[in-house]
């Protein structure tokens, strides 16, 4: 067994990990994939040549770059822990559950913070269900799963921008603030015991380490809500939520291409 490892520069979130897990998952030899997102390095356990992992990387243009490989001693065990899937089950719940709190309280306060909010909620599911559902799947049907869920993200998030553009140019629709400032303060108790969890598996786990980025970025985006509400309720103005649910649509619109990206190669 040997352990190779590869630096990719632009791999920064689970849908990169995702694009390479795919693009590696046909090649024979590889027993196990590391992730370091945060270091952004790749570590494949693997028998053969490992040039062979080089070249299926650079057909993702990501950047990557080989940096060494060496011959494992002692026995290697590949093992899934189940109680980090399980984890990760909660995660996704709690992901998807608050998507349609968020999007049936954004649509009646009229906030497009919490909209968008629920849209970037909507996207980590759908990444932390990729992870977990198509694992055993055959590439074709993670593909499809991909595809769909990327373009229904990009029209989701297309319909609010379109309502951000027509309450911009036209009807002043101000948002309910404490609605606004309320559900955020529950999303956001919410990512944090998400990450709290995650964190307590203490594990270097790919999908652990993916998973905690994300919290900690939707912890960020709901205390941007939570300010555009605050803004709204003393401005008396439905500008910062226009601006901070224009911001999200952008970053779900960004993860949708990521997924079309992984669907597509």
């Amino acid at each position: 067994m040997n352990k190779s490892i590869f630096k990719i520069e632009q791999m920064d979130c689970p849908s990169e990990e995702n694009l390479i897990r795919m693009k590696l998952q046909n090649v024979e030899g590889i027993a196990k994939q590391e992730f370091d997102l945060k270091g952004r390095v790749l570590t494949v356990y693997h028998t053969g040549d490992y040039q062979i992992i080089e070249q299926q990387l650079a057909t993702l243009n990501l950047g990557s770059r080989f940096i060494e490989s060496a011959e494992m001693t002692g026995e290697f065990k590949a093992e899934e822990d189940s109680k980090q899937r399980k984890v990760l089950w909660i995660v996704l719940a709690i992901n998807f559950g608050f998507f349609l709190i968020e999007m049936s309280t954004g649509i009646i306060s009229k906030s497009m913070g919490l909209v968008a909010d629920s849209l970037d909620m909507l996207a980590d599911a759908f990444v932390y269900g990729l992870s977990l559902f198509a694992v055993g799947a055959a590439v074709s049907r993670k593909k499809r799963v991909a595809m769909i869920c990327g373009y229904f993200q990009i029209f989701l998030a297309a319909i609010g921008f379109i309502e951000v553009i027509r309450r911009f140019t036209g009807a002043e629709e101000m948002p309910v603030f404490q609605t606004m400032i309320g559900v955020s303060i529950l999303a956001l108790i919410a990512n944090v015991i998400c990450l709290l969890l995650l964190q307590r598996t203490k594990s270097k786990d790919a999908h652990i380490q993916a998973s905690i980025i994300f919290s900690s970025n939707d912890v960020i985006i709901n205390a941007g809500v939570i300010l555009a509400g605050f803004l709204v309720w003393q401005l008396n103005n439905q500008i910062p939520d226009l601006i901070i649910g224009s911001i999200v649509f952008l970053i779900v619109i960004r993860g949708a291409i990521r997924i079309l990206k992984l669907a597509k190669n």
